[in-house]
């Protein structure tokens, strides 16, 4: 089984910054993608972020050049640095590994990031 812990997000006024992290545990080998998806409410979960286990990296357009997402192979760990935060980037923010290969799909508890303005 696999398991993801975030860690981050929190409060932060317009403009400002936070970092994310997100770590899994457990079965994890061969390709992969590892991302990031927020959820505001009254709205669906949408990608942020997703990078691959060979680098790949997919950004949102509302997030490219604001927000950079990294990962550690070796450590099985994904960061999404959100810098020149905007109220519309409140939201809840979930960690997600994805294996193409088998279709599994994992999720961690989510994370809440409110952007005041």
């Amino acid at each position: 089984q696999v398991q993801l812990v975030e860690s981050g997000g929190g409060l932060v006024q317009a403009g400002g910054s936070l970092r994310l992290s997100c770590a899994a545990s457990g079965r994890i080998f061969g390709f992969n993608t590892m991302g990031w998806y927020r959820q505001a409410p009254g709205k669906q979960r949408e990608l942020v972020a997703a990078i691959t286990s060979a680098g790949t990296i997919d950004y949102a357009a509302s997030v490219k050049g604001r927000f950079t997402i990294s990962r550690d192979n070796a450590k099985n760990t994904v960061n999404l640095q959100m810098n020149s935060l905007k109220p519309e980037d409140t939201a809840v923010y979930y960690c997600n590994l994805q294996f193409p290969v088998t279709s599994n799909n994992y999720w961690g508890q989510g994370t809440q990031v409110t952007v005041s303005s």
